[in-house]
């Protein structure tokens, strides 16, 4: 199953949740995204949200972006 993503590092909160919310709204169950955030405040909402809705969040740092990679469980 391919691995789809967001790059939201130009992005700020709140726009940067809004768009994540669009995208991992469209995954299946068990479908993945990477979502790739620069914004403090994006850092902190998205993956509360995200948990709080059904999703599995894991964060990795990758050259100074955070990646989150989400799965809709």
């Amino acid at each position: 199953m391919e691995i789809q993503s967001l790059d939201l590092r130009e992005q700020r909160c709140p726009m940067a949740l809004l768009l994540a919310k669009r995208a991992c709204a469209s995954l299946e169950q068990g479908q993945r995204i990477a979502l790739y955030v620069t914004d403090a405040g994006a850092l902190r909402d998205i993956p509360r949200y995200l948990l709080q809705h059904g999703y599995l969040v894991e964060h990795q740092e990758l050259e100074g972006t955070m990646v989150l990679n989400v799965t809709k469980l």
